[in-house]
């Protein structure tokens, strides 16, 4: 396995050797015998502190190497190394707190029609974890990130497929976590790194594999996930596959602040070379003066974005082809082109207008609601609500969806809150007067969708990440002794917990 510069289309080094099948179930044999050992939630804890620790004393040379297979810049990878190690600590605290556990407890009562038994529910972890590297986040959404941190907090030892645009840094990564492990008093094999197409598959098929984490194409998702289902134990299969992230601009929002809107939807459809998965790529604007003057502000700041890398040559070749076809249909406009930069191997942002009646019914058009993935988005320019109603019916379903609202519309019932009701059903997060790109790592946080954004209902960012490596369990009128410590009466792991209908903390 090779390390490719993206800027120069030139091999670094050789990193590692494709893993066969056989090393595949070797991996996942010995990750499957480490589970006794992350039962404990202290050895739990210290792991993904010390995973945090490890990232950041090996930061300086995990950074520029992510760089120079990336081309995304040290100051974003500074940023996402922060995260990354932000979420791994922000798990440690939740397994401390104990919530995900979600201990619920009903004593029997006899008086009841029918008389209750004893009832006792918690949860446990499935097993070994199978996780798929994205290519656009080297760190927070590949070897050491979301998925990997929660399947950890959870107790599932983790076998890891690398992204093979960075395999250099996912080994750094991965020899960070081991070396953790170590020190938590864990096995190393509680997280192992491969690499290699036919590992992917052979890991998400191997059946000691309980469940697996994807991010990354609809086609490569969902190739996967049909394998998951098909084992003769299927297996949940949380993938992140691909979103337009619409965008609703109403007349009084362009009226008020076209230049503060255009100028903020080009800052966010460029940001890192239009690769973020919640870039803004389909945007519903007002036609008319007012709308003009909106495309007016977004040409103007597009234009003068700079032409960046993408993570790969298939990929920039993929957007550039994207952009010809979606820019050669019939009635469809390029205020600013997409186009291959000056520089060679770079890319220049654009968009694409069309009127809203272009997609009103099924037809060629269809095209424009489909991820480009790249620094492109299409503006949609309506005349009617109904218009906008129209469009939006005929969307799949997105990580997130936008309304930019003026000021007498967000204040309680109309429009405003019509907009954010027929939103809603697109996406797993909908934002008022703002942005997509940037995903906050907190409780209440949503990094999901319909189909095809997901193929499940959970989410890959945040605390609540945990449930995906979860699964619940109850005793009924089990003898005391018998109990695991979680579900005794007396907790003595001071948990948080339901108790005969009521919380207690």
């Amino acid at each position: 396995m090779w390390s490719v510069d993206p800027r120069t289309g030139n091999q670094r080094e050789a990193v590692a050797a494709e893993a066969t099948a056989e090393d595949v179930d070797a991996a996942v044999r010995a990750a499957h015998a480490t589970r006794g050992a992350l039962s404990d939630r202290d050895t739990r804890i210290a792991l993904l502190r010390a995973a945090a620790d490890e990232l950041e004393s090996e930061g300086e040379r995990i950074i520029a190497t992510a760089d120079a297979e990336t081309a995304l810049g040290q100051a974003r990878l500074t940023g996402e190394l922060a995260r990354t190690t932000g979420q791994l600590r922000a798990f440690a605290d939740e397994v401390a707190e104990g919530g995900h556990l979600d201990v619920i407890i009903d004593h029997a009562d006899p008086s009841t029609a029918p008389p209750r038994p004893d009832l006792r529910r918690y949860k446990i972890p499935l097993g070994v974890a199978a996780v798929y590297s994205a290519s656009n986040f080297p760190l927070a959404f590949s070897v050491p990130g979301g998925d990997t941190a929660s399947a950890l907090a959870a107790g599932c030892p983790v076998v890891v497929k690398a992204h093979p645009d960075h395999p250099a840094t996912s080994e750094l990564a991965g020899a960070a976590l081991r070396r953790a492990a170590v020190k938590a008093g864990l096995p190393e094999a509680v997280v192992t790194v491969l690499h290699g197409f036919e590992a992917g598959v052979a890991l998400v098929e191997h059946p000691l594999v309980a469940a697996a984490g994807f991010t990354g194409s609809v086609r490569g998702g969902r190739a996967l996930f049909d394998a998951a289902a098909a084992r003769p134990v299927p297996i949940p299969f949380y993938g992140e596959l691909g979103s337009l992230n619409p965008v609703v601009i109403t007349e009084a929002a362009a009226t008020e602040r076209a230049e503060e809107i255009g100028a903020g939807l080009a800052g966010s459809m460029t940001l890192g070379t239009g690769q973020f998965c919640t870039k803004p790529g389909f945007v519903l604007a007002p036609a008319g003066e007012v709308g003009d003057a909106l495309l007016g502000a977004l040409a103007g700041e597009v234009a003068q974005a700079a032409p960046g890398v993408m993570l790969d040559a298939r990929m920039r070749e993929a957007f550039l082809a994207g952009v010809a076809e979606r820019a050669a249909l019939d009635g469809v406009s390029s205020p600013v082109a997409a186009a291959e930069g000056a520089e060679g191997g770079t890319v220049a942002a654009g968009f694409l207008t069309v009127d809203a009646d272009k997609l009103a019914a099924e037809g060629p058009h269809d095209l424009l609601i489909e991820e480009c993935f790249g620094p492109l988005t299409v503006v949609v320019r309506y005349a009617t609500a109904e218009q906008v109603s129209a469009v939006l019916s005929r969307l799949p379903g997105n990580l997130t969806a936008t309304v930019h609202l003026g000021a007498a519309e967000a204040e309680g019932e109309g429009e405003g809150a019509a907009l954010l009701a027929e939103l809603t059903p697109l996406a797993g997060r909908v934002l008022v007067n703002g942005w997509p790109t940037g995903v906050a790592v907190t409780h209440a946080q949503h990094h999901g969708g319909p189909y095809p954004a997901t193929t499940s209902t959970s989410t890959s960012v945040g605390t609540t990440a945990i449930e995906r490596w979860l699964r619940p369990v109850t005793y009924q009128n089990a003898p005391a002794p018998l109990l695991p410590p979680e579900l005794r009466d007396d907790n003595p792991l001071g948990l948080p917990r339901r108790v005969d209908g009521r919380r207690e903390v």
